[in-house]
C-alpha cells in the first residue's frame, strides 16, 4: 500500500463549545462569531503516502506530501480599523469545483510528489480520490498531460463507492491533525491555515503508518461480513507491537477467508 492517498476535509476556526481550565482570577478567552451555526471554515486537500523505514527502523520517507488549503487572496472592499481598502485578505473557497480541484492537483500536488517521492520507488503512483462530484475523471486530459512529465507514472484512481472505512485519511489521519489544531486559539483564516499546516508537519510518521495498518484490518473485517459495514474497527495494540519490535508490515488474511470471499463473489 505504498501509494499516495488524497482527500479533503473542512477545518473550522473554532467549535461552538469548548472547555477551558482557568486558574482563579484568570480571564476567560474571548471568542466572537456572527453566528455559531456558520463558523468560518476552510477545506484542505491532503496528499499522504505510507512512510518508509529501513531495516533498522529509521525513517527514510515521512509519507507527508503536503496539505493545501482551498483559499484565495482578495482585496478588501472597504477600510476598517484592521486594514485599508485594497489590502489582500485570505478568503476560503466555499464552492470547490472540478476546475479548482484540477488546478490544485496540477499546480500543487504533482510538483510536491516529484520533489518528495523516494527515488528508489518504482512503478505507478496512484492518487486516490473518493467519489465526490468535484473530483476530476481518471482520464482528464489536462491532468494526464501534466502527470506524464519528468518520467514519473502518476495516475488517478477512485475509491470503491459505498465502501465503509476505506479512506485512510478519514480513519485517523485527519482526526489526529484536528486534535493538534484544536489546541490553538484562532481568530483569523490565516491563523487557521497556519495551525493546520503546522499540525500536519508535527504529526509523526509512525502515526501515519499505524493508520495504514488500521485500514488493512478494516479490509479484513469487511471481507468477514461479506462487504458490509456491521463490524467494529479492530485494535491490535500497534504501540505495544512497535515497542516489542513485532509491528507487522501488513495484516495477514487467512486463505479460508479469501476462498469464502471469492465464493461469495462468484469468482
Amino acid at each position: 500500500m505504498f501509494n499516495v492517498v488524497i482527500d479533503e476535509k473542512w477545518f473550522y476556526l473554532s467549535k461552538s463549545s469548548r472547555r477551558y481550565y482557568l486558574v482563579p482570577g484568570e480571564e476567560e478567552p474571548l471568542r466572537t462569531c456572527q453566528s455559531k451555526k456558520f463558523i468560518t471554515k476552510v477545506m484542505f486537500l491532503a496528499a499522504v503516502a505510507r512512510p518508509r523505514f529501513n531495516a533498522s527502523g529509521v525513517e527514510i520517507f515521512s509519507g507527508k506530501i503536503g496539505i493545501y488549503p482551498f483559499t484565495r487572496l482578495e482585496p478588501a472592499k472597504r477600510s476598517s480599523k484592521n486594514r485599508v481598502a485594497g489590502t489582500l485578505e485570505t478568503k476560503p473557497i466555499l464552492s470547490v469545483t472540478k476546475e479548482v480541484t484540477r488546478t490544485w492537483l496540477i499546480e500543487k500536488v504533482l510538483p510536491d510528489i516529484r520533489a518528495k517521492w523516494p527515488q528508489s520507488q518504482v512503478g505507478p503512483i496512484f492518487i486516490q480520490q473518493d467519489n465526490a462530484k468535484p473530483h476530476i475523471d481518471v482520464n482528464d486530459s489536462e491532468f494526464l498531460e501534466a502527470a506524464s512529465r519528468d518520467g514519473l507514472d502518476i495516475r488517478l484512481t477512485f475509491q470503491p463507492p459505498n465502501s465503509p472505512d476505506l479512506n485512510v485519511l478519514d480513519l485517523g489521519f485527519f482526526r489526529a491533525i484536528q486534535s493538534l489544531q484544536e489546541q490553538e486559539v484562532l481568530g483569523t483564516i490565516d491563523e487557521l491555515v497556519n495551525a493546520v499546516q503546522t499540525s500536519f508537519e508535527r504529526m509523526q510518521s509512525q502515526q501515519i503508518n499505524n493508520v495504514f495498518l488500521t485500514l488493512q484490518t478494516c479490509m479484513k473485517e469487511i471481507i468477514k461480513v461479506q462487504g458490509g459495514n456491521n463490524y467494529q474497527i479492530p485494535h491490535i495494540g500497534k504501540n505495544r507491537l512497535e515497542r516489542e519490535g513485532n509491528l507487522p508490515l501488513q495484516i495477514e488474511c487467512d486463505q479460508n477467508l479469501i476462498d469464502e470471499a471469492l465464493l461469495q463473489l462468484g469468482a
